[in-house]
């Protein structure tokens, strides 16, 4: 029967004279990852929704006090992200441009993702003791189009999932020994570690605390106050915050923010996400989006597969992993089933997965001498073949996606900035046209004649590829009927939005007639 090699502790002399340095390794990866996503930046990727409202979020903290959006108080995630934004303009200045702004918090981004595969190689290296292993965990994690998709952009998960790898890594000699040195003290770290996750994103409670109380019933047969101190831990930092809230005398509205997004979690709202009505279907976009992601979808895919053999056979440092990522599985699961699935909510099941598929690949590599020699030869050709092919997918994904810009948003604003009167009328068909114009023109969903009449709307704004998706309160032939009344004055072309194009409308003759008002 084959026996997987047990993890055994790494010590710093180990890590600084083995045949290739972990700091080395690490360095490498740093510096790749950052290159990866400088290469085209401020040309790709194009703004999402998400980023605007971000971006003003954390802006709104620069200064201190509770977040806030539009002047109201914003409580429907917790306030770590946000804080990160604040410094970071508090650092290099304000911008009062949306798409500036947008950028220099994808800067911020980029940083964290550079920090985050430092850690991945780190806990790689830590627990598998194999360089290569750490080495394919920072490629992956280099170009794999969806993590660069998501870190890409102005969005919360980067840094919750940079909290719950340090948390991981902080722990693991927990796991690795049942009497490691400042044993309380180290629990007592990762677990506020995971705290920050948590008050980063309420979700990682999921990924965190759960693995967490799973360990103290199967994995530590000794000393099982440690895993039960990490937890308490985690909670530390947003009972704080919790704490803070109530004592401004703003309880109230987070406990009815709070109650709205868990059930929008559990799926009892459905507003966004591939669940709620309206959507395009999941299944759909998985075929769409093949071509993109087909070294992701090879990944996960191994997912299930390698997590197997480590929960039976692996140490208790890659069970307690292993159990990271069922969390992230089943959260991911229940999300598709029934709860609210957004796109971003993927980030959350596929570095782990990364960590499983390079510990498991670890073990494969390191047990050719337990196998007969053909299955051994089999075996470590299939794994070097598939990972192999997974890197080149994502690599020439990354250079097509690279090689033009992705920018109709950012172009279509500057137009409008340079041609189009402050405080026009302009005919919005998108939430994001919302987002990106409202600051200087006044956006509505004027319909009918009259209404143009009334308001004086003499501009549509059209994202083609939005409105054939469905993301658009306007049918394609209701826009059609729109812009054949006016003339094109501005078109550019991206891959994440199609088409975008600003068109000139005539205003319709006053009627005397009664209408129905749009707003």
């Amino acid at each position: 029967m084959t026996v997987v090699s047990k993890a055994l502790p790494v010590s710093v002399a180990w890590l600084r004279s083995g045949p290739v340095s972990l700091w080395v390794v690490a360095g490498l990866s740093a510096v790749l990852t950052g290159v990866v996503r400088l290469v085209g930046f401020g040309r790709t990727p194009d703004v999402f929704g998400d980023e605007v409202y971000y971006w003003h979020i954390g802006h709104s903290v620069a200064s201190g006090g509770f977040p806030r959006y539009k002047g109201g108080l914003f409580f429907l995630h917790p306030p770590g992200y946000f804080y990160l934004e604040g410094g970071w303009e508090r650092l290099f200045g304000t911008q009062t441009d949306i798409i500036a702004g947008i950028h220099q918090m994808r800067l911020l981004n980029a940083v964290l993702a550079v920090i985050t595969v430092v850690v991945l190689v780190v806990l790689i290296t830590r627990v598998t003791r194999s360089v290569p292993a750490a080495v394919a965990a920072g490629l992956i994690f280099a170009f794999d189009p969806f993590i660069l998709r998501l870190n890409d952009r102005v969005l919360i998960e980067t840094s919750m999932m940079l909290w719950v790898l340090l948390g991981y890594l902080v722990l693991a000699p927990l796991a690795e020994g049942d009497r490691p040195p400042r044993a309380r003290g180290r629990a007592v770290a990762g677990g506020l570690l995971f705290g920050l996750a948590i008050l980063t994103k309420d979700v990682a409670l999921l990924i965190t605390v759960l693995p967490l109380l799973v360990a103290t019933l199967f994995l530590w047969r000794s000393r099982r106050s440690l895993p039960l101190l990490a937890a308490a831990s985690a909670v530390v930092p947003y009972t704080v915050y919790v704490a803070v809230v109530a004592a401004a005398g703003h309880f109230d509205a987070l406990w009815a923010v709070k109650t709205y997004g868990i059930r929008r979690l559990l799926g009892q709202i459905q507003e966004t996400g591939f669940n709620a009505t309206g959507a395009p279907s999941l299944t759909e976009r998985v075929f769409e989006e093949l071509g993109s992601f087909g070294g992701t979808y090879v990944l996960l895919a191994l997912g299930p597969l390698a997590v197997i053999p480590l929960l039976r056979r692996g140490s208790r440092v890659q069970r307690l992993l292993g159990l990271w990522y069922l969390s992230a599985g089943a959260a991911l699961a229940y999300a598709v089933l029934k709860g609210t699935l957004e796109e971003q909510a993927l980030y959350m099941l596929l570095v782990p997965t990364i960590v499983v598929v390079t510990m498991s690949g670890a073990w494969l590599w390191e047990g050719r001498a337990e196998r007969p020699p053909l299955r051994s030869g089999v075996t470590r050709t299939a794994t070097v073949l598939v990972l192999a092919g997974a890197l080149a997918v994502s690599g020439f994904t990354y250079a097509q996606t690279r090689a033009r810009p992705d920018d109709a948003y950012a172009q279509l604003r500057q137009y409008m900035l340079d041609h189009v009167p402050t405080g026009s009328r302009v005919i919005s068909t998108s939430d994001l046209v919302d987002l990106i114009l409202q600051d200087h023109y006044r956006v509505g969903r004027w319909r009918t004649p009259q209404d143009r009449a009334r308001v004086r709307a003499t501009y549509i704004v059209a994202p083609w590829g939005l409105i054939d998706q469905g993301y658009s309160p306007f049918t394609r032939n209701q826009v059609r009927d729109l812009t054949r009344q006016g003339h094109l004055l501005f078109s550019s072309h991206g891959r994440t939005y199609g088409t975008v194009a600003v068109y000139r409308l005539p205003v319709p003759p006053v009627s005397h007639g009664t209408g129905a008002r749009g707003g």
